[in-house]
C-alpha cells in the first residue's frame, strides 16, 4: 500500500466510464499518454488487471467491476467533504453536469443558465442536451432530466413539472396542403415526428395517440430539428407547447382535438443530492420551472 496513489483513482474513474483513454483525458484535461501511465501504475501498485485493452476500448475486467464500485464510493466522500467542511465557496466552484431531452435543455433551460451562473460565478455548468438517457451510476451526469422516474438504482427523483404537446405546422404548408378538420385527416398529409427504432424512451411514441396508425413521413431522433422542419414548411408535427405556441412562424393545428401531457422528472444520485454545488443547482432547476408552469401546460 505504500505504493499506492489515491490520486490514480480519478484516472481509473475517468477511463472506466468513458471507455476510452483519448475521452478520459479530454475530460480530465492531460494528455493520454499520462492517463495511461496513472492506470498502469494503478494496476501495478494493486496487482491486479484493471482493464482489458481492445481495438474499440477500454472494457473493465473482474476486478476491474470491484474497484468501481471501491472507488466511486470514495468519489462520494471526497465530494461530501468538499461540500461539508470545505464550505459552500469550495463546494460551488467545481462542475455540475446537467443532462436533458434536446427540447428541454436546448429551448427551455440552456437560456436560464445566466442566472444561475450569476448568482454562482465559480460553478463550472455543463449541459448536455440531446435525445438520450444518461447513466447516473456512471457519471454521465450529476443531475438529469428525464420522461419517466428510474425504476431502481439509488437515485432520487421528483417529479418537475407536467407539460403539454400539440400539432403544430407553417401557415405557408397549410395553405396548399388538405384541410385538416379532424385528426383522420392527417393521413392526408406529411407527418415530422421521431425516428422509430431511435426513440429513447417509450413516452416520444405518441403518434399513435393522435390517431391510431399514424406515421411518421420526415423523421429526426431530435425534436428541436423536427420543430425546424415545421418551420420550413416540411409537414405537421407533435410539438411542445413551450417551444412552438409562441413561435410567429408556427399555428397550431387540431388544438381543441389533439392534446398529449407528459411530464419531466429531475433525478440526482442519492449520494451527490447534499453537495451543495448540486443542491443548489437542483433548487434553481426547480425554482425556474415552477415559475414557467403557465408555460408547460398553458390553459
Amino acid at each position: 500500500m505504500s505504493r499506492f496513489d489515491w490520486d490514480d483513482l480519478r484516472f481509473f474513474l475517468a477511463v472506466a466510464r468513458a471507455g476510452r483513454l483519448t475521452v478520459a483525458a479530454r475530460r480530465l484535461g492531460a494528455d493520454h499518454a499520462t492517463v495511461s501511465r496513472r492506470i498502469t501504475a494503478l494496476e501495478t501498485a494493486l496487482k491486479a488487471k484493471l482493464f482489458e485493452r481492445r481495438p474499440q476500448g477500454y472494457a473493465l475486467t473482474e476486478q476491474g467491476e470491484r474497484l468501481l464500485s471501491k472507488a466511486e464510493a470514495m468519489e462520494t466522500e471526497a465530494l461530501a467533504a468538499s461540500s461539508e467542511i470545505g464550505g459552500a465557496d469550495l463546494a460551488l466552484s467545481g462542475a455540475v453536469r446537467i443532462g436533458a431531452p434536446d427540447g428541454f435543455g436546448t429551448t427551455f433551460l440552456a437560456p436560464r443558465l445566466a442566472k444561475l451562473a450569476q448568482a454562482y460565478p465559480e460553478l463550472e455548468i455543463q449541459l448536455i442536451a440531446m435525445p438520450r438517457l444518461l447513466s447516473l451510476s456512471k457519471r454521465e451526469a450529476d443531475i438529469a432530466i428525464t420522461l419517466n422516474p428510474p425504476k431502481e438504482g439509488k437515485i432520487v427523483a421528483r417529479k418537475l413539472v407536467d407539460y403539454r404537446l400539440g400539432l403544430f405546422a407553417a401557415p405557408s404548408y397549410l395553405e396548399t396542403a388538405p384541410p385538416v378538420t379532424k385528426p383522420e385527416d392527417l393521413f392526408e398529409h406529411r407527418i415530422i415526428g421521431y425516428i422509430d427504432d431511435l426513440i429513447f424512451s417509450p413516452e416520444l411514441d405518441y403518434l399513435d395517440e393522435v390517431v391510431k396508425g399514424l406515421r411518421a413521413h420526415v423523421q429526426s431522433s431530435n425534436v428541436v430539428a423536427q420543430m425546424n422542419a415545421c418551420v420550413a414548411g416540411a409537414g405537421i408535427g407533435v410539438l411542445h407547447h413551450f417551444m412552438a405556441a409562441d413561435d410567429p412562424r408556427l399555428v397550431p393545428v387540431l388544438p381543441e382535438t389533439v392534446s398529449i401531457t407528459r411530464s419531466f422528472w429531475l433525478i440526482v444520485h442519492a449520494d451527490l443530492k447534499d453537495v451543495a454545488r448540486v443542491r443548489a443547482t437542483v433548487d434553481f432547476i426547480v425554482k425556474e420551472a415552477k415559475a414557467a408552469r403557465a408555460v408547460f401546460m398553458p390553459e
